[in-house]
């Protein structure tokens, strides 16, 4: 199994030997309809010769731009090497529908040109029967590797990290460790970083490669590196690491288990993906869904992710009408009341939804601790209340020039302004309680903060209007 490379090898295919090129396309449905029909036609050689100089992630995109038949038709026309690679490129749906379509002794191969990291998610998502058998065909040294990433939980540091890890003892000369590099950079390997162990492994410092080639090459690595070196437990989330990589501008960061041994290393573009998957989530939190969903998943497993929070939603807005029907008689009596509902309803959920952001976000960064509840909440106190104050003159101008009714429009103006400082410090507290018990505070918006902020809103709005005018 190939070590992690900042650029990717050239494939053994001779048929795809330019197919690592560096030209990139954009899709477009011309391209498609080409690609489709020399699909129909069986041209194999004028596809490859399309596929030839595309990057994996090129080839990933036009695979998921492809229908089922014709996905495996392409996908079967790539080398090991190659199809290894858009693997890691395609979304976790499409590639649970193409590895079944892969003869084990494909798999076998694929899995062959994987970095350990990737290696080791592949045959998670593979049944135990093919897994095992792969595990007994792969190399005894790959297959540990393998096996102890995946003891590792996918979100934690130890399920992202690569064990391709260059390190070198402090007794070691510069020499000695260019040497290393160079070795390394035989099997495919480029490293941004060594990392300097004593005889036991334990980690003590690092020294970039960039200033290891300005070192005497008779200079021992303990004298030359750097001792302030940042590193981070196999058991520590991938939200955190990323989070750390961001703080300290670093372009990777070493593994270590709970004796401080170097186990392995994560590299920005892990971190990229983390990112990516993290916001995803959490996006799809925001919006009530739990679960995800591709432009190719099923309809009825689309409706069944999305239907439970809008039935939640339904729920909550029933509750909004039952609001409604309790004040019918200050309906009745004041039918004005009834032209203002959508904004008062539409603001308390927009401050709501706008604070309630910044705070998951906050948690999220890093930026935001329960602690800082009293600080977090002032602030959002004293945001809302010079908002409110401008939306309540806006809307009391307007009921004013409608109605000319003054005590009307300081009800309205009044009942705006209490129901966005509501909504506000709503927004901000629920995700702060819900980080406090452990709970992702990315739940707490979408459907629960709007549901409630409308309910809420509409019985400040009629208790001060039933209040005035009865």
């Amino acid at each position: 199994m190939p070590p992690k490379t900042d650029t990717p090898p050239a494939p053994s295919d001779p048929q795809q030997e330019s197919l690592r090129g560096v030209r990139t396309i954009e899709l477009d449905e011309e391209i498609l309809t080409d690609i489709r029909e020399l699909i129909h036609e069986d041209a194999r050689i004028s596809l490859l010769n399309i596929l030839a100089d595309l990057h994996a992630a090129d080839i990933a995109d036009l695979i998921e731009n492809l229908d089922g038949d014709a996905r495996r038709y392409v996908f079967g026309l790539l080398s090991p090497r190659v199809a290894s690679e858009v693997l890691t490129e395609l979304n976790e749906t499409l590639r649970a529908a193409l590895l079944p379509t892969i003869s084990i002794d494909g798999i076998i191969k694929i899995v062959g040109e994987l970095e350990s990291d990737d290696a080791a998610d592949l045959i998670a998502e593979l049944p135990e029967e093919i897994a095992a058998t792969v595990f007994r065909t792969i190399a005894a040294e790959d297959a540990a590797k393998v096996r102890q990433l995946m003891r590792y939980p996918e979100d934690t540091a130890g399920g992202i990290m690569a064990t391709e890890v260059l390190s070198v003892l402090k007794t070691d000369t510069v020499k000695t460790a260019i040497r290393k590099v160079r070795q390394f950079a035989k099997q495919g390997i480029k490293p941004d970083t060594l990392y300097v162990v004593d005889q036991g492994g334990v980690l003590i410092g690092f020294l970039p490669v960039s200033e290891l080639i300005l070192q005497g090459p008779g200079r021992k690595m303990g004298n030359v590196m750097n001792p302030h070196v940042i590193s981070v437990r196999a058991d520590l989330d991938q939200e955190e690491v990323a989070n750390l990589i961001q703080k300290y501008d670093l372009v990777s960061v070493p593994v270590v288990d709970d004796r401080n041994r170097v186990i392995g290393r994560i590299t920005i573009d892990d971190i990229v993906d983390v990112i990516k998957e993290e916001a995803t989530e959490d996006i799809e939190r925001m919006a009530g869904l739990v679960g995800s969903e591709e432009t190719s998943t099923p309809i009825f497993r689309t409706s069944g992710i999305r239907l439970p929070w809008l039935l939640l939603g339904f729920l909550g807005e029933m509750l909004s009408a039952a609001v409604l029907k309790s004040f019918q008689a200050s309906l009745e009596e004041i039918i004005a009341a009834a032209f203002f509902i959508p904004i008062i309803m539409a603001m308390g959920g927009n401050a709501g939804i706008q604070s309630s952001a910044i705070v998951v976000r906050g948690l999220a960064t890093g930026d935001v601790r329960f602690g800082q509840t009293g600080k977090r909440l002032g602030k959002e106190f004293r945001i809302a209340l010079l908002n409110g104050a401008i939306l309540s003159t806006l809307i009391f101008l307007v009921s004013y020039v409608w109605f000319h009714d003054i005590r009307f429009g300081l009800t309205v103006g009044f009942a705006l302004l209490v129901v966005v400082l509501n909504a506000t410090v709503v927004g901000a507290t629920v995700p702060l309680l819900l980080d406090k018990y452990k709970i992702d505070p990315a739940i707490a918006t979408g459907p629960f903060i709007t549901t409630t902020n409308d309910a809420l809103g509409l019985l400040i709005y009629f208790g001060f209007v039933t209040l005035l005018y009865t």
